[in-house]
């Protein structure tokens, strides 16, 4: 890829944007960056608001991952024969090593903190990054010939690659999510199949054997396909059996040695065994990892235990399928805050679970309407309006026992700036909550 004297602009300037453009420059490319708003110079290149003038002598196009592919002006662009990609095409030319490439609608930042962890443990050289953390091209200066990347990638990313290559792709499972962007399950799903569509003979396809989807994705892969399931022997692959992970045959480790709460992080976990051992690290080691996991920020995180009452941030659980896994991994006693930005779901799915399971669902942000039409039947709908609403009706209603859990199923752009910081604003709040105040 020729950079050095192009004329690239660079759309969106969140994180990825913002590194595109200070790899851009540095490899000599006439660069030009757009947003929805006004946002100060980034590496002395001033900010210009995203409009089809400002993209009329472009020679390359870069679009952040929040940034629409099929937006007018971009189609417009294209239509002159202009290429649009992502960061993570961007960065494929330039990235040494190879590259582990994660994807699904739920597990797959697990799947990949945890494949990165396994690596380190076992003295493989790596680095982790992606949708979460460090943005693929700002990966690129710290790559190594012998060293893997492991990188968590969204539909958002994978939907514009074209050369970018994974030598081992993951997919934990595909359930709707992001409608509001694709449009339709089906054009969701295509994105994610991307990943495989372009690996090559000698390639790595790890895919659920349970989720018809990644069945399908194991058609438009080159490489070999690795399977994993909760429900049956595999053949290459791991499975669960009789509380057992078993891989190949052999015995991985015991299901309740797995740090984590869930049935669903079994899957994880299974998907990124096999992408270690891939990658070259034993079973016994492998085992030795998933063991000294320290888990994920945002994902059934025990905050606090107060008076008896437990409270747990699943702040990633953006989507409904998230809050589903969320709910599947507790008894009982559920307070579930659920709300934020509709991603045009249905929640009539959690239904069943909350009737059978959930002692109230408190309701937040700009979804709480729609969410109370489609549950107050299943069991009792509390409209909190706010996070900190919810926290302090739990906190006053709960009892020991029970279990406050914030797995909203919707996005947070409503009320806060993303995931993580819902989740951290949910844990002052927990932290702030005083013993005895029932």
């Amino acid at each position: 890829m020729k950079l050095d004297g192009t004329k690239v602009v660079v759309v969106g300037m969140a994180r990825s944007g913002v590194a595109a453009v200070r790899f851009l420059v540095d490899k000599g490319a006439i660069v030009r960056a757009l947003d929805e708003r006004p946002l100060e110079d980034v590496s002395g290149i001033r900010v210009e608001l995203q409009a089809d003038a400002n993209l009329s002598d472009a020679q390359l196009v870069v679009i952040s991952p929040g940034v629409p592919a099929d937006l007018d002006l971009l189609n417009l662009v294209r239509s002159r024969g202009v290429p649009v990609i992502g960061d993570v095409e961007l960065a494929a030319p330039f990235l040494q090593g190879k590259t582990i490439g994660i994807t699904g609608s739920n597990g797959k930042t697990t799947t990949t903190a945890l494949t990165g962890h396994i690596l380190e443990q076992a003295g493989v050289a790596c680095q982790v990054g992606g949708n979460i953390g460090t943005p693929p091209i700002a990966m690129v200066e710290t790559s190594q010939t012998e060293q893997w990347n492991v990188l968590e990638l969204s539909s958002f990313q994978l939907e514009t690659i074209d050369t970018f290559r994974a030598a081992i792709g993951v997919c934990i499972n595909v359930t709707p999510d992001h409608l509001d962007r694709h449009h339709t399950f089906e054009g969701y799903a295509a994105a994610k199949g991307r990943l495989f569509e372009t690996q090559q003979a000698g390639d790595f396809a790890v895919l659920n054997a349970d989720d018809p989807t990644c069945v399908a994705y194991s058609k438009k892969t080159r490489g070999r396909t690795f399977w994993f399931s909760l429900n049956r022997p595999v053949t290459p692959g791991a499975w669960l059996e009789n509380g057992t992970i078993r891989y190949g045959g052999e015995t991985l480790m015991a299901a309740s040695d797995v740090p984590l709460r869930g049935r669903h992080n079994i899957e994880n976990t299974m998907a990124a065994a096999i992408a270690s051992h891939l990658a070259g690290v034993p079973l016994p080691k492998i085992a030795d990892g998933v063991r000294t996991f320290p888990g994920v920020e945002h994902r059934l995180e025990l905050v606090r235990e107060i008076d008896g009452v437990t409270y747990y941030n699943d702040s990633k659980a953006t989507n409904v399928d998230a809050t589903l896994k969320a709910i599947d991994a507790f008894p009982g006693g559920l307070w579930i805050i659920l709300g934020g930005k509709d991603k045009d779901s249905d929640y009539t799915v959690l239904r069943a679970p909350l009737h059978d399971k959930a002692k109230a669902a408190l309701l937040i942000g700009a979804a709480a309407k729609k969410i109370e039409a489609q549950l107050s039947d299943a069991t009792q709908v509390l409209q909190c309006g706010t996070l900190a609403a919810a926290v302090e009706e739990a906190h006053k209603e709960a009892e020991p026992g029970d279990t406050v859990l914030l797995a909203p199923a919707c996005a947070s752009f409503d009320q806060f700036d993303n995931y993580e910081h819902r989740g951290r604003v949910f844990k002052e709040l927990v932290h702030a909550l005083a013993e005895g105040a029932h």
